[in-house]
C-alpha cells in the first residue's frame, strides 16, 4: 500500500468537487426553477430566451393597447346610439312641424326642444372622451399598435358628430317649409350616423381578430419559453439524487483508504 501518493483519493477527491460544483448548480435550478440564470448557463439560450422575452411582453402590451381601443370604440357606439336617439326625436318633431295644422306657439315651443337636441348633439360630440382624448367631436385618425414590432399597426378614423359636420346649424321649425326642409337634412344626418355605427362595428371586430392573434403568439412563445429557461423539476430531482450516491460513495472510498492509510502509519511507527 501507498502512503504518500494515492491515485484513487486523488481521483475521488477529485470527482467529488465536480460532483460537489454540480450539485450546486442543481439545488440551484430546483430552487429557483430556472434553467438558465446567467450567460454562463447557456450563452445561445440566454440570447434566444431574452429576445423571446421582449416578444411576449410585446404582444401582452399590445393587447392591452388593444383592449383600451375596444373600450373606446364601445364609448364611440354608445355615443353615436345617443346622437341617433336625439336625431331620430329631432326627425319627429320636423313631421310634426310639417304638418299645417299647428299654430306659431306650438312651432315656437318644438324649436326650443329642437334647440335643446342640437345642443345634446354638440355636447355629446365636445365632451364625449376617452382618457382626455376627444372621439367624436373631430375627424382625425386614432392608431394602434397591435404588435410588437413597427408597422403592426391599425388605424382608426374617429368621427365628427357634431350639428356643423352633420349639416344641422342653424336649422329651424318655425315654418311648415323649414320642418320640410329639416326632415331631408335629418335623414341624411342619421344615413351618416348609422354608417358611423357600422364603421365602428367594422373596426371593433377587427381589433378582436388582432386580439386573438396576438393571443395566440403570445401562448405559443410562452411554451417555447418555458421549454428552454424553466427547469425539468423530474430530471433535475433525479440527478441531484444521483449525485447525492456518488458523492457518498467517493466519500467512503475517501474515508476508508484515509484510514488504511493511517493504520499502515501506525504499524510503522510501532
Amino acid at each position: 500500500m501507498k502512503i504518500q501518493n494515492q491515485p484513487s483519493i486523488a481521483f475521488s477527491m477529485n470527482r467529488y468537487q465536480r460532483n460537489e460544483w454540480k450539485m450546486e448548480k442543481t439545488i440551484e435550478k430546483l430552487g429557483t426553477g430556472l434553467n438558465i440564470r446567467r450567460a454562463s448557463d447557456d450563452p445561445t439560450g440566454l440570447a434566444l430566451s431574452e429576445t423571446m422575452r421582449t416578444q411576449i411582453r410585446g404582444l401582452s402590451q399590445a393587447q392591452r393597447n388593444m383592449q383600451d381601443g375596444l373600450s373606446m370604440l364601445q364609448a364611440a357606439n354608445e355615443g353615436l346610439n345617443n346622437v341617433n336617439a336625439l336625431l331620430q326625436r329631432a326627425g319627429e318633431l320636423a313631421v310634426l312641424n310639417a304638418n299645417g295644422t299647428l299654430t306659431e306657439n306650438d312651432r315656437q315651443k318644438s324649436q326650443v326642444e329642437l334647440d335643446q337636441l342640437m345642443e345634446s348633439i354638440n355636447d355629446t360630440a365636445t365632451k364625449l372622451q376617452f382618457n382626455t382624448k376627444q372621439i367624436l367631436g373631430e375627424n382625425t385618425p386614432l392608431v394602434l399598435m397591435v404588435g410588437p414590432t413597427p408597422g403592426e399597426l391599425i388605424s382608426l378614423d374617429l368621427i365628427d358628430t357634431s350639428t356643423t359636420a352633420l349639416g344641422l346649424d342653424g336649422t329651424n321649425l318655425l315654418t311648415a317649409d323649414a320642418a320640410s326642409n329639416l326632415i331631408t337634412k335629418l335623414n341624411e344626418a342619421i344615413s351618416q350616423t348609422t354608417s358611423n355605427l357600422t364603421k365602428m362595428g367594422a373596426y371593433y371586430e377587427s381589433i378582436e381578430h388582432h386580439m386573438q392573434n396576438a393571443l395566440l403568439k403570445e401562448s405559443n412563445l410562452t411554451s417555447s419559453f418555458s421549454s428552454m429557461v424553466d427547469t425539468d423539476m423530474a430530471k433535475e430531482m433525479m440527478q441531484f439524487v444521483s449525485l447525492g450516491i456518488r458523492q457518498k460513495g467517493d466519500q467512503l472510498l475517501i474515508s476508508n483508504v484515509s484510514q488504511q492509510s493511517t493504520d499502515v502509519l501506525n504499524i510503522v511507527l510501532k
